[in-house]
């Protein structure tokens, strides 16, 4: 049980100075900040593979008339 609180404590930490006038107030705090944290990543996670997935959708053409030199 020491572990997840050390585990929680540190994640708490991580996400910013704990804030609450208790502990309780501080780990809704964290939750928060948590949902928040999530979000941000599933949104970018969302940009970055569509970006990915419609990287070079469409091959370039190139069209040659009769007086250009290559």
């Amino acid at each position: 049980m020491k572990h997840k609180k050390t585990i929680w404590r540190l994640w708490c930490y991580a996400l910013g100075a704990k804030s609450g006038k208790n502990d309780t107030e501080a780990n809704i705090v964290s939750i928060i900040r948590t949902f928040i944290f999530i979000s941000y990543l599933i949104t970018n996670i969302a940009i970055i593979s569509n970006a990915l997935r419609h990287w070079n959708d469409e091959p370039i053409k190139i069209y040659l008339t009769s007086g250009d030199l290559l």
